[in-house]
């Protein structure tokens, strides 16, 4: 299995539960592996024949900038959706982080798998 990655793609949303989270824009750090066969794009180096990953962080980007979700989860499971329907990925695993929303943990969030692992 190859997995293609994304690590510590930070991206301002409307997130929370709380009525003056629902007022600001705070920041998520999204962590994503995707499954899927890079031999083809080794073959060729073209990125036609391969998982892009701009596009796909581009993608999320735009997703997530215009969203308002009140839950990571709710968030983190939209996110999958959209890479798992729109993208040749089988498998991902999914890190939706939200700095600073407890007092003294660094980072809180949500890790998920969706598809079929390889």
């Amino acid at each position: 299995m190859d997995i293609v990655f994304i690590n510590d793609l930070d991206i301002e949303t409307v997130i929370g539960i709380y009525d003056w989270e629902r007022k600001i824009r705070q920041v998520v750090r999204v962590n994503l592996e995707m499954s899927t066969d890079v031999r083809k794009a080794a073959a060729s180096d073209r990125i036609d024949d391969a998982l892009d990953y701009k596009a796909v962080a581009k993608r999320l980007i735009g997703f997530v900038e215009n969203s308002s979700f009140q839950l990571v989860e709710t968030l983190a499971e939209r996110c999958a959706e959209i890479v798992l329907g729109e993208f040749p990925v089988g498998w991902l695993r999914l890190r939706v982080d939200k700095p600073g929303a407890v007092r003294g943990a660094k980072s809180v969030g949500i890790v998920i798998e969706r598809g079929r692992r390889p």
